[in-house]
């Protein structure tokens, strides 16, 4: 009988050998390109992302209060606002308030609004940059995530890297279109700050973590601690090994020389006095001293392991001993406000809250993926601990050092979610190289088992508990926590009152100093000509409590401090989740009353198109 062409050709060794050539060379040119290929993909994701939110973009839909301050900063500056002048003078007029970020992350969003000028209006400028600016910054996180798998896993487990973070959630929220606040930014450096702790070339990988943090610390202290942990596992490799002398010397010389540019360059007037919420004189010492201090540990480098650890505790005590000395204010909360405002506004936003004070809903989708990471670092860990003292190497190689550096990073941020769930974004990113390492592992245990069932429902499981997919899809199916038709009501009432054909209707009147809720102020003057009061932000405390008093206490105290800010109009949002607060906290108060109708003589309705969700006064 003869043989089907099929059977010879796969019986044939000579096509096989061709076919093996061919894989190993696609292969090897996959893995030599790997820069290239990860930025391809970075494009595709911009492609999708401008594609699916184009509505979004298209009504500059600016969901954050951040988002609405950083454009408002942004227009300032490109209208002429002094370079060093972080005052926004559209809050709180005619003094305006101060801003405590820098103008780094205003460049590339100033940049985009300048490139696309050249082809449409200034409008659709500025939607189309505050729809790309945020996708900027994915590229570099995907390349420091890629180099890491690539590092510590295999060569060619970078795209799982690049596919894992797409599962981030949080994570990539900070990089939607939209998202102009500095967050996104903020987390690329965190995932160079990552890959510069596994590069195996240590004043190179040294330097990165240097720039990355320096970089991080000029923009905003948010990612404060991340920073700290960085410089903490560096330290300690140079305590275990001697070996790293050259790392912990480039990173000193790289934090304290970069947060110096970085202030030279970008601190505004009003960070160059020792406050505590920004890169001024206050961290700006810390980061120098630290790095003059590490940079003479790593000078010295004595042979003693013990003795390079009581060095490294000498000048650990002499750094939080003098910051306590010299700046004795900052021990407490950074932002220093009012025990007052503390505990109207700061104590109670969301963010800032332990992960463990939300609601399942909220706290199981950010929390999931963080631990499948860190259980995938310390298997990674732990494997590559047996392997190298199976194969009689030393558990210094660069991959075991490497592996350690994340699985305590990871945990790190794991921790940290229990202090405030706003470390939700970083700990999901920094889980991805665990996540990796355990997909790395457990697929082609799976794929190979001798069980069919295995074979076939085992990837499909595994995928859903890597990525963490299986807490969303619990908390989407289930009736775990589901939002009440109250809470229903009041963020569809928050949302239409932040949309452009709500406010835009408001430009009809002339322009006029607005009394309204805090969180609506920023989005009021970007889709408005006319001026609010006050911002969620810490700076502008004085404003934010006078617009509390107002809307909780009587109607004439509401009217003297709307007179006393020279207001003469008012805005409001029923049903606004800021309003139901003033509600449950002064029910007889001024907006109390309001809200159920009451009529004042002082105030005269304003007519708005027809369906508006909002009300305006005149203040008489």
């Amino acid at each position: 009988m003869r043989e089907a062409p099929s059977q010879k050709a796969a019986a044939d060794p000579a096509l096989d050998d061709r076919r093996s050539a061919f894989v190993r060379d696609l292969a090897i040119d996959f893995d030599r390109r790997w820069i290239v290929l990860t930025l391809v993909a970075w494009a595709a994701i911009v492609a999708w992302y401008l594609f699916d939110d184009w509505n979004r973009i298209r009504w500059l839909a600016l969901g954050d209060t951040d988002d609405n301050m950083r454009l408002a900063q942004v227009r300032a500056w490109m209208g002429g606002q002094g370079w060093y002048d972080l005052r926004q003078y559209r809050l709180n007029p005619p003094a305006g308030f101060d801003i405590h970020w820098s103008r780094l992350v205003d460049l590339p969003l100033a940049g985009l609004i300048l490139f696309f000028r050249l082809f449409t209006s200034d409008a659709w400028a500025q939607k189309l940059a505050c729809g790309v600016a945020p996708l900027l910054p994915l590229s570099l996180a995907l390349l420091g995530l890629a180099a890491t798998a690539r590092r510590l896993v295999a060569p060619l487990a970078w795209p799982l890297a690049v596919a894992g973070v797409l599962f981030a959630g949080a994570t990539m929220m900070m990089f939607a279109p939209e998202r102009i606040d500095h967050h996104g930014w903020q987390l690329a450096m965190l995932s160079l700050t990552v890959a510069g702790l596994c590069d195996p070339h240590g004043p190179r990988g040294g330097a990165l973590v240097g720039i990355a943090s320096a970089v991080s610390l000029t923009i905003g202290l948010e990612m404060l601690p991340f920073a700290g942990m960085a410089g903490a596992i560096i330290a300690l490799r140079w305590i275990w090994q001697r070996e790293e002398a050259p790392r912990l010397s480039a990173y000193a010389l790289t934090l304290g020389g970069g947060c110096a540019a970085g202030y030279a360059a970008f601190a505004s007037y009003a960070d160059r006095v020792p406050r505590c919420d920004a890169l001024t004189p206050v961290w700006l010492s810390v980061m120098v001293a630290a790095g003059a201090l590490l940079f003479v540990l790593a000078w010295t480098s004595p042979a003693q392991r013990m003795v390079r650890l009581a060095m490294a505790v000498v000048a650990g005590g002499i750094i939080a001993a003098g910051f306590a000395h010299q700046f004795p204010q900052c021990l407490g909360r950074p932002e220093q406000v009012s025990p007052e405002l503390a505990r109207a506004w700061l104590d109670n936003v969301r963010e800032a809250k332990p992960i463990f004070r939300h609601p399942f809903r909220t706290a199981f989708p950010i929390a999931a993926l963080p631990v499948a990471g860190l259980i995938g670092a310390c298997v990674a860990t732990w494997r590559t601990r047996r392997r190298l003292l199976a194969e009689g190497r030393s558990l210094a190689e660069p991959v075991m050092v490497g592996w350690v550096s994340v699985t305590l990073f990871t945990a790190f941020a794991c921790v940290a979610l229990c202090w405030q769930v706003r470390f939700g974004p970083g700990a999901q990113m920094l889980a991805v190289p665990g996540a990796v390492a355990l997909v790395w592992w457990l697929g082609p245990l799976l794929l190979n088992h001798r069980s069919l069932a295995v074979r076939v429902f085992g990837p499909v499981l595994g995928f859903l508990l890597v990525t963490g997919l299986f807490a969303n899809l619990i908390v989407q199916h289930t009736g775990v926590d589901r939002p009440s038709r109250y809470t229903q009501r009041v963020n569809r009432a928050t949302g239409r009152c932040m949309t452009q054909p709500a406010l835009e209707p408001l430009d009809a009147y002339a322009k006029q100093t607005v009394f309204t809720f805090i969180d609506l102020g920023p989005r009021l003057i970007v889709l408005s000509h006319h001026d609010a009061i006050a911002g969620p932000y810490h700076r502008n405390g004085d404003a934010m409590l006078d617009v509390q008093h107002a809307f909780q206490g009587s109607p004439d105290q509401a009217h003297a401090i709307m007179r006393r800010h020279r207001a003469t109009l008012l805005l409001v949002c029923p049903n606004m989740a800021e309003s139901t607060v003033y509600r449950a906290r002064a029910p007889r108060g001024f907006y109390g009353q309001l809200a159920h109708n009451r009529k004042f003589a002082w105030l005269t309705p304003l007519p708005l198109p027809r369906g508006s969700p909002l009300r305006l006064f005149r203040i008489g």
